[in-house]
């Protein structure tokens, strides 16, 4: 059976919430904050980061994208074995929260790692700030626009990824209020039973 490898505050909370969506047969293994450094885990995955899906036949895949693609190839169920347009929307929203949307909250998390000074620091912070606000501006009339209800027409694993965000806003001077259909997508999906049992794996809370 694959294992899956997660970390809790992570962005591997949304391939951890598509496991549990798809049932899938994937063992979930969560490791304590700085783990992901240590050299048993370095030995399955190099980067040092996580998510990462070790297979039995040594495999391992990484990056969240991915992994969410292989879920739904592999273990798809009736509602994500979708067509073709929904296919490729899926795979346009996860492409922009993983590789857009979540990078611009790198100097939040880790402003060392773009500046020295702590003056400088700031500067970076706040520019991020202004890049995050108007990342979640866009996806607030997003959700106008499919009536609040999903990211796209239907439950997506895009979702998953997008509840990652809506947590992470919490940790910055940005407000969720600002964003009441986002605020409301994030308290409907936390009551789901897959993303409470997620939650539970990695040793987290609903906000």
């Amino acid at each position: 059976m694959p294992t899956h490898y997660t970390m809790p505050g992570t962005c591997a909370l949304a391939t951890n919430i598509a496991i549990a969506w798809l049932d899938a047969p994937v063992e979930v293994e969560t490791m304590a904050y700085g783990d992901h450094k240590k050299e048993e885990y370095l030995a399955i995955n190099p980067k040092g980061k996580v998510p990462a899906v070790a297979f039995e036949d040594g495999d391992v895949l990484t990056e969240a994208a991915a992994i969410l693609s292989w879920l739904g190839a592999e273990h798809g169920t009736e509602g994500y074995a979708r067509d073709k347009v929904l296919g490729r929307k899926e795979a346009e929203a996860l492409s922009y929260l993983t590789s857009e949307v979540h990078p611009d909250f790198g100097p939040h998390f880790a402003a060392e790692t773009y500046a020295e000074s702590e003056s400088a620091q700031d500067e970076v912070k706040a520019a991020a700030y202004d890049k995050l606000r108007k990342h979640f501006d866009r996806l607030e009339d997003n959700f106008k626009e499919t009536d609040g209800g999903w990211y796209l027409s239907e439950r997506s694993f895009a979702d998953a990824y997008l509840y990652v965000v809506t947590r992470w806003i919490e940790q910055t001077p940005l407000s969720i209020d600002d964003y009441p259909t986002l605020r409301a997508f994030r308290n409907r999906v936390q009551e789901d039973g897959g993303v409470k049992q997620a939650l539970a794996r990695q040793d987290m809370k609903p906000v």
